[in-house]
């Protein structure tokens, strides 16, 4: 029997997951990887921390050589290698040597594309100084520049990776500002979920610059949309990236609607001797059952394993795609899931949405830190749609035991029924995501109505009346303008005290204005909840502020 031949085009996360998983599933099939640049194996996602000192060393990124990988999987690996093109009626790749210039033709059994994604760079005057950070040559100019001892620094975009970036550089010292076009920072998340990074970024010091844009980038200075200028001796830039479809459209394979190579489900491409994997591959998205792209390392990985073991004629599963992500911001944990609330909005689904603030762990252990949660929620089927995290330590794995939850389609209600590890430096008896599940129930049997913080102004328009069940001392550092202070534990005997109409009821994270509600309730009141209490409201109102239109600045 003659072995087979597998072509893999791109290396690092989703390339290198197929190239070893074939291996290991066929141990006489020919193997080539073709990488374009110099390394084919490295830690992407940690190129920010060695750019900001954290990780010291280079060599540390570095996880696999051509070497290494031939010595233990017998690959040709092949770096600072092109395909060139691609013959599907052959089934051929054209390959050139970058260094020697040398073209050879390699056919293949089955091919695989990983080309990844290539960063979105603006077309302004002085746009070539913009640096990214994709590969090791990229981390290599940017460390490059660092040395000659620049000030101050410029990041573009105030995504994941950009927040990442910034951290980074005010480790190393220098004064950055951050530009984003949205009016928000880590534009993914819903805005009060937001609210609290762009704070803890201001106090560290960052100049934090929303709803504006870089239009000119001089030599040491930067001119942004709204007429000013901010110093940018070093410029990084994360605006985004487009998956890298150019050799695929050139030999015909269809793209997607998003602009990414069309896959099935079993990950082939419209030929079916070429399977495609990676940032460049549009995925279903879990939520809306529709394309989407989603480049992030882990579904990379996934999916270069998944792509092999097709070849190698097993049955595999092909999940869709939750978009789950994490990062680490100035001592903050930010972590998504799903969807945010303000894109379900726009889909007309009728939603439920609890914000919560609950300790890592309890609070008579030593340490625990307040984190915040969101969960959205399909108000007809008590499907979980999607959540998101903000806070200490334990943010984390909240995220990553709600997505688990909406992979195996548990109910938003069904989170308070499940068992999870308990101990006091850990969690609590009740777990803040066995929490939300009760939250969840309440809301779906109709025993605590709520509203949102941003449905508040227009509830007291129509004539509601706002009750802060907090104590005195508790308003005295901060309250809601326009309410009614009657402690919770008053509130049974000076009920009768109580205005007229409907009653939208607070405390500080929603607890107590949950057993408020229920209390009224059976006094005949009716009264909802204001979600997630005065903490939530207080992020909304600064990512209000954030918010408001900046007029641009007119020349003199």
């Amino acid at each position: 029997m003659t072995s087979k031949r597998y072509l893999i085009i791109g290396g690092v996360a989703g390339g290198m997951s197929a190239a070893t998983r074939l291996r290991r599933l066929d141990e006489q099939a020919s193997i080539i990887v073709l990488e374009r640049g110099g390394h084919v194996s490295f830690a992407n996602c940690g190129l920010p921390y060695y750019l900001g000192g954290v990780i010291e060393e280079r060599s540390s990124l570095l996880l696999q050589t051509p070497a290494s990988l031939g010595s233990r999987f017998n690959l040709d690996v092949r770096v600072r290698t092109e395909a060139v093109s691609i013959d599907r009626a052959a089934k051929t790749v054209l390959v050139r040597d970058l260094v020697t210039g040398e073209e050879v033709v390699e056919a293949y059994d089955a091919l695989v594309l990983s080309p990844g994604a290539t960063p979105v760079r603006p077309p302004i005057p002085g746009g070539d100084r913009m640096l990214t950070l994709r590969d090791i040559d990229d981390v290599d100019r940017a460390m490059g520049e660092l040395e000659v001892a620049p000030r101050t620094a410029l990041v573009i975009g105030a995504g994941f990776i950009g927040v990442e970036m910034v951290e980074n550089l005010v480790h190393r010292g220098l004064r950055v500002t951050l530009v984003e076009l949205a009016d928000q920072v880590l534009p993914p998340l819903d805005a009060e979920m937001a609210a609290p990074v762009a704070e803890r970024l201001r106090a560290a010091g960052v100049d934090v610059r929303l709803g504006t844009q870089v239009t000119e980038l001089a030599e040491d200075a930067a001119t942004l949309s709204d007429g000013s200028t901010v110093p940018a001796d070093f410029v990084l830039g994360s605006i985004g990236v487009r998956p890298d479809t150019t050799l695929a459209a050139a030999a015909g394979l269809e793209l997607g609607e998003r602009g990414g190579i069309r896959v099935d489900d079993h990950l082939r491409t419209s030929d079916p001797h070429i399977w495609a994997i990676g940032d460049a591959v549009e995925k279903v998205d879990a939520i809306s059952r529709e394309p989407r792209l989603v480049a992030l390392a882990g579904l990379a990985n996934r999916h270069g394993r998944l792509a092999a073991d097709v070849i190698a004629g097993r049955d595999i599963r092909v999940r869709d795609a939750l978009g789950t992500a994490v990062v680490g911001v100035m001592d903050l944990t930010i972590a998504s899931t799903g969807w945010p609330e303000k894109l379900l909005r726009r889909t007309g689904r009728e939603l439920r949405v609890i914000h919560t603030h609950p300790a890592s762990h309890t609070g008579y252990y030593p340490g625990a830190q307040t984190m915040a949660l969101k969960l959205v929620v399909d108000a007809e089927t008590d499907e979980i749609l999607g959540a998101q995290g903000v806070g200490g330590e334990g943010v984390d794995k909240r995220i990553d035991v709600i997505a688990t939850a909406m992979a195996g389609g548990l109910t938003a209600s069904e989170l308070a029924d499940l068992e999870l590890a308990y101990a006091p430096q850990f969690s609590s008896a009740k777990d803040p995501v066995n929490m939300l599940g009760y939250v969840a129930l309440n809301a779906a049997e109709g025993l605590t109505p709520s509203i949102q913080w941003h449905e508040l102004d227009a509830a007291l328009e129509a004539g509601d009346v706002l009750v802060d069940v907090r104590t005195p001392a508790e308003v005295a550092q901060g309250a809601i303008p326009g309410s009614v202070n009657i402690p919770i534990d008053e509130l049974r005997e000076r009920a009768d005290e109580l205005p007229a109409g409907r009653l939208v009821v607070h405390c500080k994270v929603g607890q107590r204005g949950h057993t408020a509600v229920r209390l009224l309730a059976q006094l005949g009141r009716e009264a909802v909840n204001l979600d997630g209490g005065y903490l939530t409201w207080q992020a909304g109102e600064a990512a209000r502020r954030d918010a408001e239109v900046r007029e641009p600045a007119t020349a003199a």
